[in-house]
């Protein structure tokens, strides 16, 4: 499994998994940083806070390649690439290109999704491809190992070959969980999505011109205005109301809440949510949002991720 760092997974998800993730750059007033690598949320939320120059680029088609050949060189047979929306971002492209030449076969799949609802994709995909489908209930956790069955004095004990999925079904399994998901969130302006190109000038102009607080969604990959608040206290309200709306419509759920330095607050709200969700939340967690993703929100973001469980 390969995705990039929009996907927001929480700390050691990846390692924990096996999961490579390709960094994007994040430009800082003209000096380039790998996200994840030499540029942290803090980094990024400071320089947007003193008014720096920021933007975002996709990763190199060889940054891809050589994810590839890691994977490869490991001993993985297929690969499977889960990115972040292909209407956001070139990325997508970039790993087609690099597929074309890998040393193994490599499904790119274009999530049509950002932050943990790529993210909790990923994850699912990477247990399908364990060859654990059903276990661990908590994506946090990698799928247990079970212990060797006890050996006959008599007869020697071949072990059980796992049947794993092939690369192509992890690939559609990941597509259809990121499809399933829902995303809303909410920021102090609109001006950075609207600069970076993810928002139209006429949806910004709600915040700008007529001073609403936007709740904003991701539909068919792309960011639009969900709904229009006065404040952001009833911006959050209903941030969480819709949150619980998601929930209350699925047997099973699993939630995510991103945070841009406000760690509390995203704590706060995922225990709000698990109090009065009651049993249907199998897991909540927490999470800075990427650098890339807090470049074009900007300052005081919130979002809330819904998949099922």
């Amino acid at each position: 499994m390969v995705t990039d760092s929009t996907a927001s997974l929480p700390e050691g998800a990846a390692e924990r998994w096996g999961i490579g993730v390709v960094p994007l750059d994040v430009v800082i007033d003209g000096d380039r940083f790998a996200e994840g690598v030499d540029l942290s949320s803090a980094d990024l939320l400071a320089a947007l806070n003193r008014g720096a120059r920021v933007s975002t680029s996709q990763p190199s088609p060889a940054a891809f390649a050589a994810a590839y050949e890691r994977a490869a060189a490991s001993g993985a047979h297929e690969v499977v690439s889960v990115h972040l929306s292909g209407e956001l971002s070139g990325t997508v492209q970039a790993a087609r290109l690099a597929a074309a030449t890998a040393p193994v076969p490599v499904h790119v799949v274009d999530s049509r999704a950002v932050g943990m609802a790529l993210g909790f994709a990923v994850l699912d995909a990477a247990r399908l491809a364990s060859g654990h489908p059903d276990a661990p209930t908590t994506l946090l956790e990698p799928a247990p190992v079970e212990p060797p069955a006890p050996r006959s004095w008599f007869r020697r004990q071949r072990p059980v070959p796992v049947e794993l999925p092939s690369g192509e079904t992890v690939g559609v399994h990941a597509r259809g969980v990121a499809a399933g998901a829902g995303v809303w969130f909410l920021v102090d302006s609109l001006e950075h999505l609207r600069r970076g190109g993810r928002l139209s000038a006429p949806a910004a102009a709600l915040g700008t011109v007529l001073g609403l607080r936007p709740l904003l969604t991701l539909s068919d990959g792309r960011v639009v205005v969900a709904e229009k608040v006065r404040t952001r206290r009833a911006a959050r309200d209903r941030l969480q109301a819709v949150t619980l709306e998601a929930v209350g419509a699925r047997e099973a759920a699993r939630i995510a809440v991103h945070h841009l330095g406000q760690p509390e607050v995203a704590q706060e709200i995922a225990d709000q949510l698990t109090a009065w969700a009651g049993g249907r939340l199998v897991e909540a967690v927490t999470c800075e949002s990427s650098a890339v993703l807090a470049a074009h929100a900007g300052p005081g973001l919130l979002a809330v991720v819904v998949t099922d469980a």
